[in-house]
């Protein structure tokens, strides 16, 4: 949950500094620009959503610090870490961050340009939930639109990649119809994805919603009926960043990144040269 450093008790603002200056000396002696994610577009989620660990038996604490997602030489880096950290009451052996938009939407093309980590136990991914899902800690929660649960609210997994599973690359949906190890999913090899930068796209409209690879498409999603059960897709989603640790982590783990070059959202059939409704260049 992100807080006002006006609100925080000294020796977490010290932390923070502290954090801040290190990174930055590092980058200094680089000659890298250091700067955190746009606060006008994103919103850390770090509230553990049922106050003891997050879904999926992820292993991480996520953070607002900048250590843990910042932007430099032209793309964004969420950065998972081997460190004991304490939030909440909790002790966790890894941190990372997770990224909600402050854009919601309704239909249209989303394009990521990233370089994905690797690893045994990594777990990024590229998502969206209902604007109106109803988690504690999530932007739109506090927002006042948290009205309905998961899955009744829709997910749309853009692209998930396991560390266990080098170089393959999924899509996947999440409906009341069929979730968790659900049904409706496709993917891809991309010999290097963790190596080369690749763009990630959603084409999402009434009828159907497609994903594709450097315009290849792997998977379409288009049911015969569609119902609230099947289609809760009719209402806007937000954008979704994070850097899982998984419950399969491999001991020698110290740390990976997720880089993403720009993440832009077009309006339905948006044809060549169209500006996007809505960006992050990570400039």
């Amino acid at each position: 949950m992100a807080v006002s450093s006006d609100n925080l008790p000294t020796t977490i603002k010290f932390t923070a500094a502290t954090a801040v200056l290190s990174l930055s000396l590092a980058c200094s002696a680089n000659e890298t620009a250091v700067s955190p994610v746009n606060a006008s577009k994103w919103f850390h989620q770090t509230q553990l959503p049922n106050g003891h660990s997050w879904f999926s038996n992820e292993q991480q604490h996520y953070t607002n610090r900048i250590t843990n997602a910042y932007v430099s030489d032209g793309t964004l880096k969420i950065v998972a870490k081997k460190e004991t950290f304490t939030d909440q009451g909790q002790t966790k052996q890894y941190t990372s961050a997770r990224l909600n938009s402050k854009l919601a939407f309704k239909y249209g093309r989303v394009e990521v340009r990233a370089k994905l980590p690797a690893g045994p136990g990594t777990w990024p991914a590229i998502w969206t939930l209902g604007k109106n899902i109803k988690e504690v800690g999530a932007y739109w929660q506090t927002q006042g639109y948290g009205t309905t649960s998961w899955p009744s609210c829709g997910e749309i997994d853009i692209m998930e990649h396991w560390g266990s599973r080098p170089n393959f690359v999924q899509s996947a949906m999440h409906t009341k119809s069929s979730s968790g190890d659900t049904v409706n999913k496709g993917g891809q090899t991309i010999a290097t994805a963790t190596t080369d930068f690749h763009i990630y796209t959603m084409d999402w409209s009434a009828e159907s919603i497609a994903f594709s690879v450097d315009n290849k498409v792997h998977y379409r999603y288009q049911p015969r009926i569609k119902n609230s059960r099947t289609w809760p897709f009719d209402k806007e989603q937000y954008l979704i960043l994070n850097l899982a640790i998984a419950s399969d982590i491999d001991s020698s783990f110290n740390g990976a990144k997720m880089e993403i070059d720009y993440i832009r959202v077009y309006t339905p059939d948006a044809g060549s040269g169209v500006e996007p409704v809505w960006s992050d260049e990570f400039e």
